[in-house]
């Protein structure tokens, strides 16, 4: 098979000038490819989906059609970071579904973590197609799709997400619009920034696409989740006060299907440990684990207990990868 490789011409986007002419090229190109048509665009907060997002308003402003699903699984705030950003600052043509009954219903029980993954995925395609066949006249599927998703196809690392597993009902009618493919990861960022992205969304770390039910192990049960959910609003609000937001690659908290003994306000527990996970990578095949400072565990560690519910434990994951992964399922 022939190698795929970039434009011969394409030079590394490093500056805001060599952004701006990639936006301005893929606007023209956009434009000519959508024409008048409608485009749809499964809108998850992240960083590819969000630049896309974005130079699409740019390019087609109303004629493109957000789904911007809620799964339940989300960090804290994102849902509604999204819907501020798109639909109230850049004036997005965005549909907000509210699935999370949907989803945490058809996890109730499920402990295995190949099955949650498959249930989250499988569903998540289900809301969307549901959503796409409310629609007329839409004739293009945007993805956010990148450099690094056409090598890892090209290798066979991975299959090619074309229309997103959709339905052959639904992917049949969708031309595809792709307008970040041939840009690796900070190239997208760079691109964002130009776009008028805040920093949060454009610089986010990275997010598993099951969301926060890989840092929920064994069955997830919506006290536990949002345990997760806010011990990991905590540790983010603290990495940022501390100067460590942007200069650490990920970190995050995961609270575990056990409990243990604990005395809290003079009283016996019975609680959840959080663990905290913060490591450091420049390809994810190895990781390192980032040691935070005594005094930032003690005031994570008194913050987590004193104010997410059903935790009196915290615990720090010294684990490097290998053996362990970034992930806990």
């Amino acid at each position: 098979m022939e190698e795929i490789r970039r434009p011969d011409n394409m030079e590394r986007i490093t500056t805001p000038a060599l952004a701006d002419a990639f936006i301005a090229e893929q606007i023209r190109d956009i434009q000519a490819q959508v024409g008048d048509k409608k485009v749809l665009l499964a809108l998850s907060g992240g960083v590819d989906s969000s630049v896309v997002a974005a130079l699409l308003i740019k390019a087609i402003g109303k004629q493109l059609v957000c789904v911007h699903v809620n799964h339940g699984l989300l960090r804290k705030g994102e849902p509604e970071q999204v819907i501020e950003v798109f639909r109230n600052q850049m004036d997005a043509n965005l549909i907000y579904v509210d699935a999370v009954d949907r989803f945490l219903d058809l996890l109730a029980g499920v402990s295995d973590p190949e099955e949650k993954r498959h249930i989250i995925g499988e569903e998540f395609i289900n809301v969307f197609a549901d959503e796409a066949r409310k629609l007329e006249g839409v004739d293009f599927l945007a993805q956010g799709t990148i450099w690094p998703d056409i090598l890892e196809s090209e290798n066979g690392i991975k299959a090619h997400h074309n229309a997103g597993g959709l339905p052959a009902d639904i992917a049949d009618r969708f031309e595809l619009v792709e307008p970040v493919r041939i840009l690796f990861k900070d190239e997208v960022r760079m691109v964002g920034r130009q776009l008028g992205l805040p920093a949060g969304m454009v610089d986010r770390q990275p997010f598993p696409g099951p969301g926060l039910g890989v840092r929920c192990p064994g069955a997830i049960t919506r006290d536990r989740l949002e345990a997760v959910r806010e011990s990991d609003a905590i540790l983010r609000e603290e990495f940022a006060k501390a100067g460590l937001e942007g200069k650490v690659w990920q970190y995050f908290t995961v609270v575990p299907d056990f409990k243990s003994t604990g005395v809290k306000d003079g009283k016996r527990t019975f609680d959840w440990p959080c663990i905290i996970r913060a490591i450091n990578t420049t390809d994810v095949m190895e990781v390192t684990v980032e040691h935070l400072p005594d005094e930032l565990i003690d005031h994570l560690v008194k913050r987590i207990i004193a104010e997410v519910p059903g935790i009196n434990r915290v615990l720090y994951d010294f684990t490097p990868k290998p053996p362990a992964t970034v992930e806990y399922e």
